[in-house]
């Protein structure tokens, strides 16, 4: 497949991930009112986990001690996230929380420019500043900073880390192995997390429904396609692609949540879609403009 090709085949497969994230959020806020955040997440993994072993047993083993220490330890990126945005959640309100994990956005470029030390155009920057601005609209409703927004700030870094270690080592030709690598650790550290109050599964039908959608679409498939497609992205274009998930769970509360359509919803949202579409139009006018060396992987 051309490159070209990829990189557009890699925006989709974003976006049609920040679609599936969207959609779970008004089914979470239900299910964690029966089931502790914590069993809930250890439940979703774990099942996942279980699902990826079996399913892509080759390309797991086909990965070499480098690529597995790799997948390691973005998996505790990404766990280590997880967790410490789900105890945020227990004194910030969800609202606050969407907007502190989205910053992110932010902080992926920084990682790249002063870690990395790679070049990030002012055009770049100022898609990120619409991104957060668009952010910012979708979710807060009054902000205060106390022990939850700061360990909330503390995922967001973990999660830019790992958006910007998935630009730097994923390939294609490792990214199904790489997804099962990332999927078992994130199920561990979510269990051990769980296990010592005793983990509480989920009781109805409907529940357990909830569950297994998450499982497949939000678990399995998501963190494969999130692998797959920066290994043909810039950590920094993803994470600005990735900033419609808000604009897809606001959508998703208006349709299937009851929720009503306001005017903050439309101008943050469309916020989100400029930067998206700005960062989209630079990088097929002027690929050079935007960080480019993450197409280029060791395997």
């Amino acid at each position: 497949m051309h490159p070209a090709a990829r990189s557009r085949l890699a925006t989709f497969l974003l976006i049609a991930l920040t679609a599936v994230w969207g959609s779970t959020f008004f089914l979470i806020r239900d299910l964690v009112e029966h089931v502790p955040p914590v069993d809930f997440l250890a439940v979703r993994f774990g099942i996942a986990a279980v699902i990826m072993v079996v399913v892509f047993w080759r390309p797991l083993r086909a990965l070499r001690r480098r690529e597995l220490g790799i997948g390691t330890v973005l998996g505790l990126l990404y766990g280590l996230a997880q967790i410490l945005q789900t105890q945020g959640l227990a004194t910030t309100p969800a609202s606050v929380s969407g907007f502190i994990t989205g910053t992110y956005v932010v902080l992926t470029p920084l990682i790249t420019a002063v870690v990395l030390r790679e070049r990030v155009s002012g055009t770049t920057w100022a898609a990120v500043s619409l991104a957060t601005a668009g952010l910012a609209l979708l979710s807060l409703r009054g902000f205060s900073v106390g022990v939850g927004e700061a360990i909330t700030l503390l995922a967001a870094a973990l999660y830019a880390l790992h958006i910007v270690g998935l630009g730097r080592h994923s390939s294609h030709e490792i990214a199904t192995g790489l997804s099962v690598v990332q999927m078992v650790v994130i199920a561990v550290l979510c269990t051990v997390g769980a296990v010592p109050g005793g983990i509480v599964l989920p009781a109805t039908a409907g529940q357990w429904a909830s569950v297994l959608y998450m499982v497949v679409f939000a678990s399995i498939l998501a963190l494969w396609m999130q692998t797959w497609a920066q290994a043909h992205l810039p950590a920094t274009r993803a994470a600005i692609i990735m900033t419609m998930e808000p604009v897809f769970a606001a959508f998703f509360a208006v349709w299937l949540g009851g929720e009503s359509l306001t005017g903050r919803m439309l101008l943050g949202g469309g916020l989100v879609l400029a930067a998206m579409f700005a960062v989209e139009l630079l990088a097929r006018r002027h690929p050079g403009e935007l960080p480019v060396e993450t197409l280029h992987h060791e395997v």
